[in-house]
């Protein structure tokens, strides 16, 4: 069969995938996130194997086109008036999530006999969360409280943290094990979160001023594609995160565009084809041959993971001061996890090449029960909190 109907046959039944995803999930309590996760497994080759490897194959280009517009849409919603309101909220709940990990995965997975190396790379790998699965659950919940913008804000600062964390963690490694030139990968994380801060917000102030000017006051779908693709292109150009230059690009836009409040319409309106075909490949490419490899580590590092967040968010709230049903629903809501997690067990694997089937093992696994349950548990959550 000729590649370019094989493309077009899959992407057309992966859209309609989509379209039963939205029917199911308003009869069941399942997600959509889920029910296409579910749906690639089905499809992919660990199940029917309908999909053509040049599918597959694609999946990055895929993957980054959709998390740079998922970022560029959770950045546009961090308003300075937001921010005014919820900003120390913000700032002691995402911390508390991220230490709260660190701290109740090292210790038990350190208790249970884990060389102290791996336990502090496994526990820096959990702070991560997976912003597309979690905006996604809160746009086909619409939520619009108080509880789903500060989860938004959360998710859109969260995974700063954590590459903060990781590169710390990093060097504990370098340091405990006397590996030489560790201050590298310390400095490449650092470059990594300042220079996307630093490309997002240059193409950020500049977009905020001349988009709006073709069509008076409204952004035009050209405009919206151009910055989001060249955003995403120089970011990985520069070999910067994308997904934080995206999110800090919406961010100034969103405080900087005066002459018009419409920048992120046009991305919302041709933003859910991207995310169907991400999560029905994301789903397609998740392996179960894994578990019997790496059994009771993988077990523990999905229950202190979310002991870690749930008890994290919880104190987090306690020194915000904010709302209980916050304190107790926040970690809850931030359970999935995905792609960043993915990126720095390679990046774990790499600086410790003896232990890399472990990483690759323990996450890749793991993101299979996250990736399917999170979402459930993340509409839960917002359910919960809904008059809030």
């Amino acid at each position: 069969m000729d590649h370019t109907s094989e493309i077009l046959m899959a992407i057309g039944g992966m859209m309609l995938l989509g379209l039963m995803t939205d029917y199911i999930g308003r009869k069941t309590f399942l997600p959509r996130v889920t029910l296409l996760l579910i749906f690639g497994m089905l499809i992919g080759p660990n199940g029917f194997n309908f999909l053509p490897e040049i599918i597959i194959s694609n999946f990055e280009l895929i993957t980054n086109i959709a998390l740079v517009m998922v970022g560029f849409l959770v950045g546009g919603k961090l308003t300075k008036d937001l921010l005014r309101s919820i900003g120390k909220e913000v700032m002691w709940l995402s911390l508390g999530a991220v230490f709260g990990t660190v701290l109740v995965v090292l210790s038990i997975l350190i208790a249970i006999g884990v060389p102290v190396e791996i336990a502090i790379l496994l526990s820096c790998i959990a702070t991560a969360t997976d912003p597309a699965a979690t905006a996604d659950v809160v746009e086909e919940s619409e939520s619009r409280g108080s509880f789903a913008n500060l989860l938004l804000s959360i998710v859109a600062v969260d995974d700063a943290w954590g590459l903060l964390m990781f590169s710390v963690g990093v060097a504990m490694v370098g340091l405990i094990t006397g590996t030489n030139g560790m201050l590298e990968p310390v400095l490449y994380a650092l470059k990594e979160i300042f220079g996307a801060v630093l490309l997002g917000f240059s193409i950020g102030f500049i977009a905020s001023y001349l988009t709006g000017r073709v069509q008076p006051g409204k952004p035009i779908l050209f405009e919206a594609l151009a910055i989001v693709f060249l955003c995403g292109g120089l970011a990985i150009w520069f070999e910067v995160s994308y997904l934080i230059a995206a999110i800090v690009m919406g961010m100034t836009i969103a405080n900087f565009a005066t002459h018009h409040d419409c920048a992120f319409h046009e991305i919302e309106n041709i933003e859910p084809p991207f995310l169907i075909l991400f999560f029905i490949l994301a789903g397609a490419l998740l392996e179960f041959n894994y578990l019997n490899e790496i059994g009771m580590i993988a077990f523990v590092y999905v229950v202190t993971r979310i002991m870690g967040k749930i008890i994290g968010t919880k104190f987090g709230g306690v020194i915000a001061r904010s709302d209980p049903a916050v304190q107790n629903w926040m970690g809850v809501a931030l359970l999935p996890q995905a792609g960043v997690a993915m990126g720095m067990a390679l990046v774990a694997s790499n600086y410790l090449p003896d232990y890399k089937q472990l990483f690759l093992s323990v996450v890749i696994s793991t993101t299979v029960f996250f990736e399917l349950c999170g979402p459930v548990l993340t509409s839960l959550a917002l359910k919960r909190t809904a008059n809030n």
